[in-house]
């Protein structure tokens, strides 16, 4: 079984852009140009002092729209502060993948031998113990680059304001994201096409769980941790984790088929693995999507009404996927359309 290749859509004259027709989404709140001014003014700022990046990376920076992407998915964020360790938490998630895991020119990363740097990004946000001497080199290493040094101090103000439950609760879901980087960097070496029920297990792995697991620290509350650890609160948030990172499976599908025609993503696995073209695998992705974004949405509901706090997480919840898909949606500098439609 192989991946099917470049894409067989024509290419249009002009890009399209915009919502993906039948894709099942909800309205996100509108987000405040001043707060999206004054997130990105700080993580730019941030970004500068910890020197993370180089300066031909500016392009990409500004066109990530960090500062939108936050306060889309955190509508009801209880102060600035908070939106922008948001913020830096995002960036240093997007530097690591880029860095450590991307074989780009450009960035340095590798498929082969990807657990020693990821070993170490965790390790940025979960400190070693031992002799005070093995400790100094921790810190010292911990400042090697600026994908180390974007976690440690991202998790330094994370911690400032979260509980230590929802520092830990953070903790754990970066380690399985790092566990998804590493399954996909695995099948990349090894030019391994999973099934698809194979494919959707990594990306529950490999997905913006740790995102949308701070809503609660992020809105000013904890959600206790024997509420969080209930099946059906866990359930809801994986069905949304999930939801969400197939939204970027198939905004991306186009970005990545021009850069790397081999690179895995939810059509491309239903394609290898039914036979079909491109374009029948695509729709059937946003088929998948919508199967498990109607479950988030009916079982959150059910949820809801069970406790106040466990109704104010599941909103939290939905204003991240509802806020990440408006990123999606109009982020033209990232995105566009296969001309399917």
């Amino acid at each position: 079984m192989s991946l099917p290749g470049p894409p067989s859509f024509p290419r249009p004259a002009a890009r399209r852009t915009g919502v993906i027709p039948g894709l099942r989404y909800q309205p996100a709140v509108p987000a405040d140009p001043e707060k999206v001014k004054e997130v990105d003014r700080r993580l730019e700022e941030w970004a500068r002092e910890l020197d993370l990046f180089p300066t031909a990376w500016t392009g990409d920076f500004s066109g990530f729209q960090f500062g939108r992407a936050v306060v889309l998915q955190h509508p009801h964020a209880a102060d600035l502060d908070r939106l922008t360790v948001a913020g830096q938490l995002l960036l240093a998630e997007n530097l690591v993948d880029d860095c450590y895991c991307e074989e780009a020119e450009d960035r340095g990363g590798s498929h082969r031998g990807l657990g020693g740097p990821l070993l170490f990004a965790q390790a940025a946000i979960d400190p070693y113990h031992g002799t005070p001497e093995a400790e100094a080199g921790w810190q010292q290493g911990m400042q090697a680059d600026g994908p180390l040094r974007s976690y440690y101090w991202a998790m330094k103000g994370y911690a400032a304001f979260a509980t230590p439950s929802q520092t830990t609760r953070f903790v754990h879901d970066m380690a399985r994201l790092h566990m998804g980087y590493l399954a996909e960097a695995a099948w990349a070496e090894t030019k391994y096409v999973p099934t698809v029920w194979e494919y959707l297990v990594m990306r529950q792995f490999n997905n913006f769980r740790p995102c949308l697991s701070i809503v609660d620290a992020l809105d000013g509350y904890e959600l206790p941790e024997p509420l969080y650890s209930r099946p059906e609160v866990q359930r809801i948030t994986a069905l949304a984790c999930n939801a969400t990172t197939l939204v970027n499976d198939l905004y991306s599908f186009t970005k990545e088929l021009e850069t790397d025609p081999e690179h895995l993503n939810l059509p491309q696995v239903v394609a290898a693995n039914e036979g079909c073209g491109l374009k029948a695998a695509y729709l059937r992705g946003v088929e998948i999507h919508n199967q498990i974004m109607a479950s988030f949405e009916e079982e959150a509901a059910a949820l809801a009404v069970t406790s106040p706090l466990v109704g104010r997480y599941a909103k939290g919840l939905s204003d991240w996927v509802a806020g990440n898909h408006e990123w999606h949606a109009t982020n033209t500098h990232r995105y566009h359309l296969p001309n399917y439609w």
